[in-house]
């Protein structure tokens, strides 16, 4: 039977140098600036220039575009290989970013390869593979629920060859330096509430007028990038729109399936680093008569958080493997998101409890990590959206065939 869960060894050496690269260049770069949010003036100009010479280094090390073709300058990895790349960059907050495979120019480049034009590809895919411009996708709105954007209000009108859009968007992640946007906007405004051949996508060139960046929302980890946008009468030509009139969802869904699953490649390498640090503590922590290793109560802590990582892998695993063959793999990436999201916030949260009021301090990381952590249960669908469409396909799955195997991975056994 062919199941192996070895890496294939041209793999592994990418893995290994990806680690290696991390280790060896970022860290040592970017460990001397301390925290970003607390950075002002001379001390971020500094921190940017790094990093932007990371990313040249990243490129002349061929650790570059993990996520993309090789006619677009990229590795050319699948979603499994992927996976193990995430996972070690962002062992590090900036490692995708770096390798340029971060949210959300990294989704967006998937959803241009898929939908643009030609002509879009040269004018928008080619410079952010490059990594000489940034990106940002506008769907959520605050009026609306988040996790159902065939409910959105955003509306274009046309008008002779353009369309003229007005709305109100809001947590745009990545708006406040994004060079253009891939805006979700109602067109047909005579179908019936909830249709899902409502909503258009269009490209627009920022900055534009009509587009209004009011704000960074301020989260409960500082200022995140986070932007609220109010659109008033801007217009964009017809020859903007992404994947064609009406296909606005279908173009969203096909983006987030693949983009939910890469923050879990992402989430697994800060459950690790937690899971690293609250070993590492129960070793070093001397309580009582005793390391806290000795202790059942942190033992018990700590084989929780190891079976939840090791599940969080597999589901992650799987379903990038789905995605590779081509499989239909909504149910799998569903479930994915919701566990390895709220596995991240499990493991943080013992890593704290482990290292008490230094856990709980800014003097680790862990309390920034788990500040980040909470917004991974609502950002790309809620987990109460998945948990009732893993529910929906479970039930279907028993209805159509007897039984619920198809809903639970449909693996061998």
């Amino acid at each position: 039977m062919a199941i192996d869960f070895t890496l294939a060894p041209e793999h592994q050496e990418i893995r290994d140098r990806v680690r290696a690269f991390v280790d060896d260049t970022i860290k040592p770069a970017i460990d001397p600036f301390g925290h970003r949010d607390e950075m002002q003036g001379e001390a971020y100009r500094d921190y940017v220039r790094v990093l932007i010479e990371l990313r040249g280094k990243a490129s002349k090390a061929g650790l570059w575009l993990p996520h993309m073709p090789a006619e677009w300058g990229g590795m050319g990895l699948g979603h499994v290989a992927l996976a193990m790349v995430q996972a070690e960059a962002a062992r590090t907050r900036v490692g995708p970013w770096v390798l340029n495979c971060q949210a959300p120019d990294e989704g967006n480049m998937h959803t241009l390869l898929h939908w643009a034009t030609p002509e879009q590809k040269e004018k928008y895919l080619r410079p952010l593979c490059a990594g000489t411009t940034s990106s940002c996708f506008a769907m959520t709105e605050p009026e609306v629920a988040g996790s159902d954007p065939t409910l959105i209000r955003t509306h274009a009108i046309a008008d002779g060859d353009e369309w003229v859009i007005n709305g109100h968007k809001w947590f745009i992640s990545g708006a406040n330096r994004a060079k253009f946007a891939i805006l979700i906007a109602k067109t047909e405004l005579d179908v019936p509430e909830g249709s899902r051949g409502g909503n258009t996508a269009f490209i627009v060139d920022l900055p534009s007028q009509g587009w209004n960046n009011v704000r960074e929302v301020e989260t409960m980890h500082g200022p995140g990038g986070h932007s609220e946008i109010v659109i008033e009468d801007l217009r964009v030509h017809d020859s903007q729109i992404l994947g064609g009139r009406g296909n606005g969802h279908r173009l969203g869904q096909y983006r987030l399936g693949p983009a939910r699953l890469a923050h879990c490649m992402r989430w697994i390498a800060q459950a690790e680093t937690a899971l690293d640090m609250m070993v590492d503590r129960s070793l070093n922590r001397f309580s009582h008569g005793s390391i806290l290793a000795e202790k059942q109560g942190v033992q018990w802590l700590i084989a929780d958080s190891a079976m939840e990582l090791y599940q969080c892998k597999l589901m992650v695993l799987h379903a990038a493997y789905k995605i590779d063959r081509g499989d239909d793999f909504r149910t799998e990436v569903s479930m994915a998101k919701h566990f390895v999201a709220n596995s991240l916030n499990r493991i943080i949260d013992r890593a704290i409890q482990v290292h008490g009021a230094l856990g709980y301090s800014t003097d680790t990381p862990l309390a920034n990590m788990m500040q980040h952590a909470r917004w991974a249960r609502f950002a790309d669908g809620a987990d109460e959206i998945h948990q009732m469409r893993i529910a929906e396909n479970t039930i279907k799955a028993y209805t159509d065939h007897g039984t619920t195997r198809t809903a639970t991975g449909d693996l061998p056994l």
